[in-house]
């Protein structure tokens, strides 16, 4: 049986040798970001994201932390804080999982499945429920601005650049931005 510890660079590892880009945080396996693009055939297509995840000392029998720096429009994620609220992360996790299936299976079935009866984002959920073609509009308006990926790749990114950062109870990133305003530079949005 191998120690939380080496499970943790091992499952790390794994994530970097497949075609998930990964930095780490202070070269660090406890602390990482992750991009990610949005799936195939959903409203999120052509999307990029910067993940954040905190593996905890407990990992794998403790879930990850996991939360989206730049803004995502979803029933289940924070649209603010970036938090997921996903049962397999939270409350289900196993130590049969891997950082793997919270990227290639996980993430991706949140998103094109997503849960309006257990919303973050109320009114994302509610706009769900009622009228579904202006929830994918929204969905891809959200997308085309806050998720590009020089959001994600750039020197500037995510929710980072001219705005406040600050981590929350969770410890995930959340911003003091104007809604009005581009997310990395600034710049009032026409």
């Amino acid at each position: 049986m191998t120690s939380p510890s080496k499970r943790r660079e091992m499952d790390v590892m794994k994530l970097m040798m497949s075609d998930w880009k990964v930095e780490l945080v202070n070269d660090s396996v406890n602390e990482l970001y992750v991009e990610f693009q949005g799936p195939k055939d959903s409203p999120y297509e052509g999307g990029f994201w910067k993940v954040h995840v905190e593996l905890p000392d407990g990992y794998p029998y403790k879930s990850p932390s996991i939360g989206f720096v730049n803004r995502i429009y979803h029933p289940n994620v924070d649209e603010m804080a970036g938090s997921v609220c996903l049962d397999v992360i939270n409350q289900t996790w196993s130590p049969m999982f891997d950082l793997l299936n919270v990227f290639e299976t996980f993430l991706p079935q949140l998103l094109l499945y997503p849960n309006p009866s257990d919303p973050l984002n109320g009114e994302a959920a509610a706009l769900l429920m009622r009228e579904p073609e202006a929830y994918n509009a929204k969905v891809k308006e959200s997308t085309a601005r806050y998720a590009r990926r020089e959001d994600v790749t750039g020197p500037e990114n995510g929710r980072e650049g001219n705005e406040s950062m600050s981590a929350d109870s969770e410890g995930f990133l959340s911003s003091s931005d104007d809604e009005d305003e581009h997310p990395t530079t600034g710049e009032p949005d026409l």
